[in-house]
């Protein structure tokens, strides 16, 4: 993993303009949602790094019509601002399915960005465990968003490039915000950096294992079939469910969020890249990678082209035209619980790989994997993969209000004000053995 002595330089938006007086507030009407939406752009310009979302993008996470979460659960964006300056924001959620699955009095908060000011860091946390606790909890978990299927967690190791598609990026001050606020790692996320070998054939103790899984005669894999897309992505959204059934944090996708999802992935999907595996004519397995479309929207950020992008199609456009991509992610892999004994991964990663290679790819990213995933992370080392990224979720005990830091006047909470649900980030796969 890259250590990164040289971090990139600190944005000069990050300066805290401690001169003025602090307010955090819950955002309400359409001109705090506006700069909710700007913030991320206009806080970290400059950074050579940043692959900055669409501002289109942006309204819609936080538009509660467009956005499914809703339907299951409930939020609260705030904005921090020193005089008329916006300096930061958070968002406080509340998801019935974690609660039932993994912490009856946890709550979630995510979309935080800040300027490098611990006072206006410390008051934003405290505005959203405060809102968690008006509601009876006891706990906050993030950065996640609303779940493990948005983007997750806060870059803590590895600020030597832009991010990949679908993956956080921020400043290297972010981590000791996050100390300074009283929040202690909860858990690691994972990235491995994987070169496609020539003919992208994995080294020998990956193909032995997929070649041992590919030839067991009641074993068929495939690739997605353009023909029948919907009902092949239908699939992974079966399997996914079976598969991330009990995984940290994992809550299960509603038809609608899945749908959601797919929605802005669909233009990026390469059928040689998602790869299924069948027993007996019934799919029990996959791999899904995207190109990292980041490769060409970093390239293209500053400029009108690349701060009007918003729809997957002009992702897609933009990919095209930059001719950048050679880079792949590799952002679910899902084996059902039946069938984890087979070593169906390593067949499908190695199809996966293969293809990636004819595409033109010369490595691919294995991201993210949870940190004590030991056969997902052997996986990675076993294709050859080198450990170049760490994302940190955090946690946060609020039942005795340990680690609130009165700085800033809070406003009295508005209802729930809704958020994002941008992508689906990354689970980590559960990858199985590859001994029966």
């Amino acid at each position: 993993m890259t250590a990164s002595p040289a971090l990139p330089a600190r944005p000069a938006g990050a300066s805290p303009v401690a001169s003025a007086p602090l307010t955090v507030r819950p955002v309400r009407g359409r001109a705090d949602t506006a700069a909710f939406a700007a913030l991320p752009r206009a806080l970290h310009r400059g950074d050579p790094y940043r692959v900055p979302p669409a501002r289109s993008d942006q309204r819609s996470l936080i538009d509660r019509r467009r956005n499914p979460f809703f339907e299951v659960g409930t939020a609260q964006l705030f904005l921090a601002r020193r005089g008329r300056k916006t300096v930061g924001r958070i968002a406080a959620a509340v998801d019935s399915r974690y609660q039932a699955l993994h912490d009856a009095r946890g709550g979630l908060f995510g979309l935080f960005e800040c300027a490098d000011d611990p006072e206006a860091a410390s008051a934003l946390f405290d505005a959203a465990a405060g809102w968690l606790r008006e509601r009876g909890l006891e706990t906050m978990l993030g950065p996640l968003g609303f779940s493990v299927h948005d983007e997750c967690g806060v870059l803590v190791e590895g600020f030597d490039g832009p991010p990949t598609v679908m993956m956080p990026y921020n400043p290297a001050y972010y981590p000791a915000l996050y100390a300074a606020c009283g929040l202690a790692k909860a858990k690691d996320l994972l990235s491995w950096r994987v070169p496609v070998p020539p003919g992208g054939e994995p080294p020998g103790a990956a193909a032995r294992a997929a070649r041992w899984a590919a030839d067991a005669p009641d074993v068929r894999l495939r690739h997605l079939d353009p023909c029948r897309r919907e009902a092949d992505l239908a699939v992974v959204r079966d399997i996914y469910t079976d598969a991330w059934s009990g995984n940290y944090a994992s809550v299960p996708m509603t038809g609608r969020e899945f749908s959601h999802a797919m929605d802005r992935l669909r233009p990026l999907v390469r059928p040689e890249l998602v790869w299924f595996a069948e027993v007996r004519g019934e799919p029990v397995a996959f791999t899904f990678w995207l190109p990292d479309v980041n490769q060409a929207l970093h390239a293209v950020r500053d400029t009108p082209l690349g701060q009007s992008l918003g729809r997957p199609l002009g992702w897609l456009r933009t990919a095209r035209a930059v001719r950048r991509i050679d880079r792949a992610r590799v952002i679910l892999t899902g084996v059902r619980a039946a069938h984890r004994a087979r070593g169906l991964t390593a067949a499908l990663l190695a199809e996966a790989q293969r293809s990636a290679f004819r595409l033109g790819y010369t490595e691919s990213e294995f991201s993210w994997l949870l940190e004590d995933n030991r056969d997902a992370n052997r996986y990675a080392r076993a294709f050859g993969g080198v450990l170049h990224r760490r994302h940190r979720l955090y946690r946060r005990d609020l039942a005795d209000g340990s680690g609130l830091r009165p700085a800033a006047p809070v406003s009295p909470p508005a209802s729930s004000t809704p958020l994002p649900t941008a992508v689906p980030a990354p689970a980590a796969p559960h990858v199985p053995g590859a001994r029966r």
